[in-house]
């Protein structure tokens, strides 16, 4: 497994902002089976499943994509990630876009999580809630370290979606992207920026 923290780390640390700074947050009422964190639980079952089947970056993919579809927000995170370009662009960019980035976030898993070596995943069996989000702590433990992942949902009809991964616990990975994305969109419009991510997802999956 690629140590994907440490790079997003070095990216993220450069002015994201800490969404779980602040207020403090108020614990959800225990329940027999919370779920936002059922939420989060299957995507990690699904994603160490993949990492023990290994293959090819294509073949994760494929394992990979209904999981991080159902656990994730995927055009809630476009539009966050776009920022107020979103409301401007048209249907068939805001489309592209969600393709697009669509795309991007299942390679992102694909590559970085490609193999098993005995990681666990825990994930906290109360959710914490802010407003009308519940945060979902977890942590990655490896062999020689424990990375904390931390997850931001909203409810989509009757399920909870995740809108944002908080890495080291509580840096924003949209907010991130958003800061990244910034100047494509400036010089190229949506277009542009849509063959970017479609370009970095080529990369990614070799």
């Amino acid at each position: 497994m690629k140590p994907i923290w440490k790079s997003l780390f070095v990216a993220l640390a450069l002015g994201a902002t800490p969404l779980l700074a602040g207020a403090p947050l108020q614990p959800a009422q225990a329940q027999a089976a919370d779920p936002a964190v059922a939420q989060v639980q299957g995507f990690y079952d699904a994603l160490q499943a993949s990492m023990k089947a290994g293959g090819s970056a294509k073949s994760r993919y494929e394992k990979l994509k209904p999981a991080v579809e159902k656990a994730f927000d995927l055009q809630a995170m476009t539009a966050a990630s776009v920022g107020p370009a979103w409301a401007s662009a048209s249907d068939a960019d805001k489309k592209a876009l969600l393709d697009a980035f669509s795309r991007m976030t299942i390679a992102n898993y694909a590559k970085n999580f490609d193999s098993y070596n005995g990681e666990k995943f825990t994930v906290e069996p109360a959710s914490i809630v802010r407003g009308s989000d519940h945060f979902v702590k977890s942590t990655m433990k490896t062999s020689n370290e424990t990375i904390a992942f931390n997850y931001r949902l909203h409810q989509v009809g009757s399920d909870w979606k995740i809108t944002d991964v908080l890495l080291a616990g509580n840096i924003s990975q949209m907010a991130q992207k958003r800061s990244d994305f910034a100047a494509t969109l400036a010089s190229g419009g949506p277009g542009a920026l849509t063959k970017r991510i479609n370009a970095l997802s080529d990369q990614m999956l070799g």
